[in-house]
Parts: C-alpha cells; structure tokens; sequence
C-alpha cells in the first residue's frame, strides 16, 4: 500500500514538473510583458507600456487582421476540400486512393521552405501578383492535405451502406451526406479544423516567400522584431495566449453557444468577415510607392507623414536578411525602392537591377558627411543613398577587461584570460572579416591560403575560447551582464552601452568592417519622381532625428550626428564610429566561387 502511494505521489511530481517545463516560459513571457524596461530578462518595474505601444502600431493591428482571416478562410475551405475528397477517395479504386494518397503526403513531409519556394515559383511563373490572395492560396494549400489526413480514417470506419440506408429512406444523395455521413464523421472534421487553423495561424516560412504588396501576418511581424530587442512581442504573445485560454474555456463552459440563435450569429459573422476581406484595399491612390527594407528599420509614423504629404500610398515590406531580399526580387516581387547593404547593392549593380538616381531631386544631399559617400561599391554614388552608417566592433565591460588587453585589438578575442566569456556575432561575413583582419589581410582577399588561414584562426579561436556565436541576442545578453566581450555592430553597442553603463566599445586599430546601408532605386520602379521624393524626404532633418531615434544606428547626415551627440535619446551616438580610417573596408561582390568556399569553411566553423 506504501508502495502504491509513494508511486502515485512520484507519478504526480513527474506530470508537475511537465507542466512546469511546458508552461514556465509562457509565464515568465507573461510577467515581462509588464516590464517597465527594454530588457526581455531584467524587471525594472511594472508597467503596460508595451500593451500601449501595441495597440498603437497600426502594423501590428493590420497583421492581427491578416492572420487571423486568413487562417479562418484557409480553414473553412481546406476543411470542405478535405472532407469532400476524403469521401470521395472511400468510393475510389484502390490504385487511384493510394497514388491520392501517397501525394498527399508529400506536402506533409517535406520541409516548409521547399513548399514556401515552390509555391512561389509558381505565383511568379503565373504572373500572379503576390499578397493577400496567393498567401490564401497557399495555406489551402498545406492545410488540405492534413484535413484529408484527419478525416479519411474516419471514413474508412464507416458502414458502406449507411448512405444506401438513408437514401432508401427518402433522403437525396446530398442530405445523406450532410445529415448522415458528415456527423458521424465529426471527430475527424473537428481535428482537421483545429491542425488547420493552428498550422496557418502560426505559419511563417511559406507565409513569408509566397505574400507581397505589404500583407504580412502576425509571424511575419513578430519575425521582424526579433531583429531588435522590442518587448513588444511579449504583449502580443501575451494577448493571444489569453485570448485562446478564454476561447478553450468557453468551449467547454457554454457548449450551447455553438446552437440556436449563437451559430446564427457567427454564421453572419463570418459573411461578414468573407465580404469585407474581398473588399479590403480595392480603395487606393493613385500614386502607390513600393518599399523593401529590413525589419525594425524605419519608423512606421514617418511613412504615414509621407503619405500624407505627398498624397500617396506607400506599400512598406520587410526581409530579415539581404540574401532572402534578393531571393524575393529575383523570384519576380517588384518594388520602387530597395535598402540593402554595400556587398548587395554591388551585386545589384553588377547584375543590372538598379538605374541611377537623379541627384538633382535630392535636395539634401550636402546634408551628408562625405565620408559617407563614394564607397567604392558605388563610388560615384550613381546608384545609391545613404541611409544608415556604422562599423563592427569589439564591446567590452569596462570593469573586468584590462584596458592594456584593448591594444592587442581582435587578438583580444583570443585571449585566455577572457575563455567562456566572448559572444561573437554569427554572421559568416563579419566573423572572417575579424580572422582576416586579425592576421593582417584584406577582408575582401579571394587568396584561398589567406581564407584557410582565417579560417584555422576561427577554429583555434572556438577551440580555446568556447566562444558564444550569438545573433541579435546579444544585445540583451550584453545589457544583463552575462558575459564581458562581444562582437558587434556600433549602432548595437550604442544602445547596449545606452542600457549598461559599465560597458565600452572600440574598433580595433588592425580595422573593421565599415559597412553603409543605402536607399536604391529597382530597375522595376514604376514612380521614380517618387520615389525620389521619398530618399530626399528621408534626410530631412527632423525625420533623420525621428528615424534615429527610432532605429538606434548612425546616420550618415552630419548636423543630426552632431547634435544628437550633446542630448539624451537613449543608445543614439554613445559611440560614433571613426568613419574613413586608414584600414578600414567595406564589403565587396564576391564572385560565386569565393562564396561557395566561404559557406563551406563557416560550415566546419559551426560544427566544429
């Protein structure tokens, strides 16, 4: 009896801790969202300022709406679609139900990027203009096959003859199958709604490569901030968690919700939501301005102020990453204005995507710190605007670091005395540009001994550092102290140092990479006058001051750097690179060989 009782208490202790390793993160996701702060791991106080600044991104609203129609939409139809085929494949010959079969588990299995790429070749061969209606499309798509997945097993359960039965009692083929088989087959129905509307609800691989024309969903949105530290997404995660647990229990509490006048209601509920979805965005101006720019990289207000200036509609898209841009523009996506980095637009510029810019129209231009102009990816800036400047640095706590240790520049990162405590930045790019720097070469070298040299440096250096490749990450890791040397970029390490005032930064004198992001015109751009309008307006003086303040990088406009040095916005120019030094270089086009032995050699450096 002892027994019994000691393992019945183990048995609940084991569903405990189940519960706890499943849930404690949501909570602890709970409990920061009321952080006063920026920080996703320190609670300064209490405080609903990011449930504020939620309801107040127009963005963030607009994707709520999109996910939430198109996941409802995407339900309701691949369910009819599965159930109906689901049926229809119980009266099939068994060749065609297995070859049926078999294709549909094809989506199933492969990976969601191989669907997402698939499905975008397609649009593009099609010429169908990417948004709101192919992203529908293709989550009917992949949620069809795992409704035909759910309910065929409960066809197969069914009597043959219970259909004959009906009809033999008066019913015609159709009330048979809506009064007689579709009941009895509610559980299977019933999963398949809930596999689709939580697969497309939380879909962001395919979602991302098959929308356009600035429809983006939730995934899309929160993708994007992760790019930045913004709690924000804390509230959001917050708000749906809630909103599910209401709808879970309400299920439950008041099942007759679902009859009666209650299912009327939701029957009109949902014309209404189909009518208004087939009408949304039919209104437009005349002028429309298509822009693709990264994530948490341009204040969502001053596109508002433009267009109300200058009378138009701005469609503003996000990538994450400058590769996955130029997947998206050579897969077909048109837009007016790109804003890449050095090496991308170099590359743009090699393969003819861009057209030179009409400097005259740039009435700002004297604006901008010569320094910042010229690169030699565009060194007459033919094609190209700079938008926000900075270099890659090491950020150090002043504390626990010698500050003789600060003269061995990147050699500082292998250094004994600081093994376990070094987050490097996970970027192939930048972390060869350190090995190479560090030993004296080129980060533009195509030399395959001085790449294989950079290369065992990488190796050595994770051999006997345990370095931490880090991402965006961070930032928040280096504001809470967890380690005291990171690699980063200066407009990070400026609003790190803006959050942790023990911390320093300082570009190592064997140089740096000295990176320009820029504004750049398509070859599609179909309003340059525009266009145009948009790159001058955005070196306007208080919309730099604005867009600084809202992006935390440096601006290449020289009056903006200099007074923001003298006032108080948080993690704006604590740190202004030393832009044009002696070593310093920007990335260059890398022929294909060059990249291929580059991905190949950081391969063996992440898995070593």
């Amino acid at each position: 009896m002892k027994d019994n009782k000691k393992n019945k208490a183990l048995y609940i202790i084991y569903i405990a801790l189940m519960f706890v390793f499943f849930y404690l993160p949501i909570v602890v996701m709970m409990v920061f969202s009321f952080n006063s702060s920026k920080s996703l791991t320190n609670m300064a106080g209490f405080s609903f300022r990011w449930y504020g600044r939620l309801i107040s991104d127009g963005s963030i609203m607009k994707a709520v709406y999109v996910s939430l129609t198109i996941a409802i939409l995407a339900t309701i139809i691949s369910t009819v679609l599965g159930t109906i085929t689901a049926i229809g494949l119980s009266k099939s010959r068994k060749i065609v139900r297995d070859v049926i079969l078999n294709i549909n588990n094809i989506p199933i299995m492969n990976p969601d990027i191989v669907m997402a790429i698939s499905l975008m070749i397609l649009f593009s061969s099609i010429v169908m203009a990417k948004g709101y209606l192919t992203m529908l499309l293709a989550h009917i798509a992949f949620c069809t096959p795992f409704v035909i997945t759910s309910v065929y097993p409960k066809v197969r359960q069914l009597d043959p003859s219970i259909a004959d039965a009906a009809m033999d009692l008066g019913a015609t083929p159709f009330e048979a199958l809506i009064k007689v088989i579709i009941p009895m087959l509610r559980d299977g129905i019933f999963a398949g709604i809930l596999l689709s509307f939580t697969m497309s609800f939380d879909d962001f691989v395919i979602s991302y490569f098959v929308t356009g024309n600035g429809v983006e969903n939730i995934s899309i949105v929160v993708y994007n901030m992760t790019k930045r530290t913004n709690p924000t997404i804390n509230a959001l995660s917050t708000i749906v968690v809630l909103v599910i647990a209401i709808l879970i229990i309400l299920s439950r509490l008041i099942p007759a919700m679902l009859k009666g006048t209650v299912k009327k209601i939701l029957s009109v509920l949902l014309v209404v939501l189909i009518c208004f979805t087939a009408f949304t965005g039919l209104k437009s101006s005349g002028k429309v301005l298509r822009i693709f720019n990264s994530g948490e990289y341009l204040d969502p207000e001053l596109i508002e102020n433009f267009e109300k200036e200058y009378d138009c509609k701005v469609i503003y898209e996000t990538f994450d990453s400058n590769e996955s841009m130029y997947t998206k523009l050579m897969s077909g996506s048109e837009y007016d204005i790109l804003i890449p980095s050095d090496y991308m637009i170099e590359r743009l510029i090699k393969e003819k995507e861009l057209q030179p810019i009409d400097w005259s129209l740039i009435t700002h231009k004297d604006d901008i710190d010569p320094k910042n102009m010229g690169y030699p990816y565009d060194p007459d800036n033919t094609y190209s605007v700079p938008y926000f400047v900075g270099t890659v640095g090491i950020l150090y706590n002043k504390n626990t670091v010698d500050p003789e240790d600060l003269k061995d520049g990147w050699e500082l990162l292998r250094n004994p005395k600081y093994a376990g405590n070094i987050y490097m930045y996970d970027s192939e790019r930048d972390s060869f540009m350190i090995a190479l720097k560090a030993l004296g070469y080129s980060m533009n070298t195509t030399n395959k001994d001085e790449i294989q040299e950079a290369y065992e440096w990488l190796i050595d250096q994770k051999k006997n550092m345990d370095v931490v490749y880090a991402g965006d990450d961070v930032m928040d890791n280096m504001i809470s102290g967890n380690k005291d040397i990171a690699v980063v970029y200066s407009g990070d390490g400026a609003y790190i140092m803006a959050e942790n005032d023990e911390l320093a930064y300082f570009d190592p004198s064997e140089g740096t990479n000295e990176w320009c992001d820029a504004m750049v015109l398509t070859k599609d751009c179909r309003d340059k006058e525009l266009a145009e309008q948009f790159m001058d307006y955005m070196l306007e003086y208080d919309v730099v001051v604005q867009n600084t303040d809202f992006v935390g990088y440096t601006t290449p406009v020289t009056q903006v750097r200099e007074d923001l040095k003298d006032t108080d916005y948080e993690g704006i120019n604590a740190y202004t690179p030393e832009f044009g030094a002696e070593n310093n270089e920007v990335f260059r086009y890398q022929d294909s060989e060059t990249r291929q032995l580059f991905s190949d050699l950081w391969t063996k450096v992440k898995a070593y």
